[in-house]
C-alpha cells in the first residue's frame, strides 16, 4: 500500500473524465461525416422548405396589401429577409436532431461531452437547499464524508420570487417628475428646451 486510502466501493463504476472540447479540438472522421450529414440534411429538409414557405407567405401578404412593398425595390427586400429568416430557422430547428446523432456515436469525444452535458443539466449548478438535520433518509448519504456540512447540501432548483412592490414602492426614487419641459422648434426642425 502506498499510504493513500482507496475509497472506491466494490463494483462501483468509475466515471470517465469529461473530454475538453475547445476551439483547438480536431473532430474524428466519424464526427466529420456526421457534421456533413447534419449540414446537408438541415439544409435540404429544414432550411430550404422554411425559406421557401416564408417567402411564399410574405409574397402573399404583400399581394393582399397586408404588407407594403418598397416604392423603389418592390417586394424584393422583404422576400430576401423572409428567406434569410427561414434559412436560419431551419438550421436552428435541426440542432436537437444533430445532437442526438452525435450522442449515438460510440467512440466520439464530442458525443461523450454531449452525453455528459445532458446528465449535468438534470441538476442545475448553483441551486442548493439546506437539508434538515432530522431527515431520516439514509439512502442519499455516502459512506465516506469529507465534511459534516457536505451532507446537508443537495442540488435542487430553487427560485425565490421577488415581489413587485419591493422595487416599485412609493418611497423609491424613480426619476419621474411632473415638470413638463417645453420644447421649441424652429422652421428647420431643430428642437431645444428652455
Amino acid at each position: 500500500m502506498n499510504g493513500r486510502a482507496d475509497f472506491r466501493e466494490p463494483n462501483a463504476e468509475v466515471p470517465r473524465p469529461i473530454p475538453h472540447i475547445g476551439p483547438d479540438y480536431i473532430p474524428t472522421e466519424e464526427e466529420r461525416r456526421v457534421f456533413a450529414e447534419c449540414n446537408d440534411e438541415s439544409f435540404w429538409f429544414r432550411s430550404v422548405p422554411l425559406a421557401a414557405t416564408s417567402m411564399l407567405i410574405t409574397q402573399g401578404l404583400i399581394s393582399k396589401g397586408i404588407l407594403s412593398s418598397h416604392p423603389k425595390y418592390g417586394s424584393i427586400p422583404k422576400l430576401i429577409l423572409a428567406c434569410i429568416m427561414g434559412y436560419f430557422a431551419g438550421k436552428l430547428s435541426y440542432v436537437k436532431t444533430c445532437q442526438e446523432k452525435f450522442k449515438k456515436l460510440e467512440n466520439s469525444p464530442l458525443g461523450e461531452a454531449l452525453r455528459s452535458g445532458q446528465a449535468r443539466r438534470s441538476s442545475p449548478p448553483g441551486h442548493y437547499y439546506q437539508k434538515s438535520k432530522y431527515d431520516s433518509s439514509v439512502s442519499g448519504q455516502s459512506s465516506f464524508v469529507t465534511s459534516p456540512a457536505a451532507d446537508n447540501i443537495e442540488m435542487l432548483p430553487h427560485y425565490e420570487p421577488i415581489p413587485f412592490s419591493s422595487s416599485m414602492n412609493e418611497s423609491a426614487p424613480t426619476g419621474i417628475t411632473d415638470h413638463i419641459v417645453q420644447v421649441k422648434v424652429n422652421k428647420y426642425g431643430d428642437t431645444w428646451d428652455e
